[in-house]
């Protein structure tokens, strides 16, 4: 997961819960993005 962007990271995040993947999945992009220290209210708001 290191070669993605925090913005690309952020937006498959959001796509996994919305096509509603496996939730094992989308654990992992949510531990990732907090291993990341990305704040996901301030990504959304600027795309």
């Amino acid at each position: 997961m290191d070669h993605l962007s925090d913005e690309l990271l952020v937006d498959t995040y959001y796509a996994a819960i919305e096509f509603k993947l496996e939730p094992e999945f989308i654990r992992m992009l949510a531990i990732e993005l907090k291993r990341r220290n990305v704040d996901l209210s301030a990504q959304r708001h600027s795309a």
